[in-house]
């Protein structure tokens, strides 16, 4: 399985990243970003591109892929509603209609978030903002589109936020993630479980389209992630 990630570098999509760089079954792991991961690995390829809404001159280079793995996201912290819009929906349907006339036979996994709302008419601006880029990603013709709806998410094996609040939150969270795992294991999740319950559903489907953290550890768990690596 050839793959393409978005958003390499963030906490996310390092988790995804070290999975798949791990699974056999991935063959090829092309990634694309502003930023280069300074990762090198055999089946690894990078492409930095500085701006994400023009892929012309890279098109060659994005064809022949079987899945994309989209976790490039930003805080809506401190940003107007449009100001967000641009950066969560707009680039993020900017690539996938790229990703969709290149690759028609492609799967994408999408990473939204835990509370998004799919009306697009609530009150919560970041959920009615990736509830129009979910919906939208669904409709655009993919052979198949995932959402993954996760919560709280525990980075591991070495893996930070490049954004500060996050990573004070996190270190503040600390000493009770584990237990917040044990009482909630339906809104809690890890880096490493995120990345492998996509490779789980680009390789087999999945019977819904819009997985929430349950789901996405029950995924992982059947697949044999039941263990960190």
């Amino acid at each position: 399985m050839k793959i393409i990630l978005f958003g390499a570098t963030g906490m996310v999509g390092q988790g995804v990243m070290r999975e798949c760089l791990l699974d056999p079954e991935v063959t090829q792991l092309l990634t694309v970003g502003r930023h280069a991961t300074n990762q090198q690995h055999p089946k690894l390829r990078e492409l930095v591109v500085p701006d994400l809404f023009d892929l012309s001159s890279t098109e060659q280079q994005l064809a022949g892929f079987d899945a994309c793995f989209f976790t490039l996201g930003t805080s809506a912290v401190g940003l107007t509603e449009a100001q967000y819009a641009r950066v969560t929906c707009d680039l993020t349907l900017a690539v996938a209609r790229t990703l969709v006339r290149l690759n028609p036979g492609m799967t994408f996994i999408y990473v939204s978030g835990m509370g998004t709302d799919s009306s697009e008419r609530g009150r919560v601006m970041w959920a009615r903002v990736k509830g129009r880029t979910e919906n939208a990603l669904l409709a655009l013709g993919f052979r198949r589109a995932f959402m993954f709806r996760p919560g709280v998410i525990v980075p591991l094996h070495g893996i930070r936020s490049r954004t500060l609040a996050y990573r004070v939150g996190y270190m503040l969270m600390a000493p009770v993630l584990p237990l917040l795992r044990r009482l909630f294991p339906k809104a809690v999740t890890t880096t490493e479980i995120v990345g492998r319950a996509m490779i789980a559903v680009a390789e087999r489907g999945n019977k819904q389209a819009v997985l929430e953290s349950a789901d996405i550890n029950r995924v992982a768990f059947a697949a044999g992630a039941a263990t960190a690596r």
